[in-house]
């Protein structure tokens, strides 16, 4: 009986995900703009993590620049990588910079271009509970282990006191999709718990040992909202918009801290100075007793050669626009802005594309 309950969960929670994505993608947000004869269309794929801060720079810069269409298609930031490097793209982004290995499958160099910083965050659905709770890394770790498998176990209970956790069932539900927002999530486990190091890793896509799969932030945003005593990671703001509840997590210092712009600035911080020349680097777990420990730099994947020289100029354009006015709006969307030091570093890239 019960494997029959945890069944119907699945399809149920499978169907109501299928129906708010057709309805989420077919809005008029995501329907791809109708070029006029005198327009230029650029097209670009992958993270869903920026995805909500792309829609709002990309229909802003058209109402700059009303010959300029720029089609984005939110498919996570595996998919994004592997069009920009089978051509069928202008321009790719990602969570998780590419590898070298992934670098070296290009027939030109490709540039990273940070875009803004954002928090990844466990949100969850337990029946009677809306206080935001407690996380540390190994608790967090262990539920996706599949070691920690109901709501009240005492290692949760010891940092939550005063809240009154059910004995229910923990549903894990993770991506499906090759994700920038899973390489974020994974690369903290691996810092924080060598278990999760040596058995599972940081990637894109991993060999998840137990839970439910939903494709980009908002498959899993749905499954968790659908389904009792849920539990799953996505980007800030997809946990704001749905009201889902967010729980604070234990970082480097060991305070408790809950993910906002000055958690993710804070994070920030202690690398920018050291920012390698590339822009490839992991801000996670970060020193610093205000910083959000499971955040992210965000990146537009651009290659060096353009040979349509139109579309080489609006891609230089756009980026220059970005990093000036385009900082201004990614507050009101939960993203922090860059910091001063990297968008210097970045301007000066924009002239290696050519």
């Amino acid at each position: 009986m019960k494997k029959l309950s945890y069944l119907a969960i699945i399809i149920v929670s499978a169907a109501l995900v299928f129906t708010s994505l057709v309805a989420f993608h077919s809005s008029p947000l995501n329907a791809a703009p109708v070029p006029t004869p005198d327009t230029v269309m650029l097209n670009g794929a992958g993270a869903t993590f920026p995805y909500p801060i792309y829609s709002k720079w990309f229909s802003d810069y058209n109402k700059i620049h009303s010959d300029i269409q720029i089609n984005y298609q939110s498919i996570g930031s595996g998919g994004g990588i592997r069009q920009l490097l089978s051509g069928t793209v202008d321009f790719g982004a990602s969570d998780a910079p590419m590898n070298d290995e992934q670098l070296g499958q290009s027939k030109t160099k490709i540039l990273h271009f940070p875009t803004v910083l954002g928090a990844v965050v466990p949100t969850y659905n337990i029946t009677g509970v809306s206080q935001e709770l407690n996380f540390t890394g190994q608790i967090l770790a262990e539920i996706y282990l599949g070691k920690i498998t109901k709501w009240n176990d005492p290692e949760i209970s010891k940092y939550n006191n005063g809240v009154s956790l059910p004995a229910q069932d923990i549903v894990v539900v993770h991506r499906s999709d090759g994700s920038g927002t899973s390489y974020v999530w994974t690369d903290y486990l691996s810092k924080v718990s060598t278990d999760w190091q040596s058995k599972v890793g940081k990637n894109t896509s991993v060999n998840w040992p137990v839970g439910l799969g939903g494709k980009g932030n908002e498959g899993v945003t749905g499954l968790v909202k659908e389904t009792p005593g849920g539990v799953g990671y996505v980007e800030l703001i997809y946990a704001v918009q749905n009201k889902l509840p967010y729980g604070r997590v234990q970082n480097a210092t060991g305070a408790f801290v809950k993910a906002d712009l000055a958690g993710v600035t804070a994070a920030a911080a202690s690398y920018a100075t050291a920012m390698p020349e590339d822009f490839r680097i992991s801000i996670t777990n970060a020193s610093g007793k205000a910083a959000y420990p499971i955040a992210s730099f965000t990146y537009l994947l651009i290659p060096t050669k353009i040979d349509d020289a139109n579309k080489k100029d609006i891609i230089k354009g756009f980026l220059t626009w970005m990093l000036s006015d385009g900082q201004e709006k990614v507050e009101a969307l939960s993203y922090a802005r860059l910091p001063k030091e990297v968008i210097a570093k970045e301007l000066k890239q924009i002239s290696q594309i050519q």
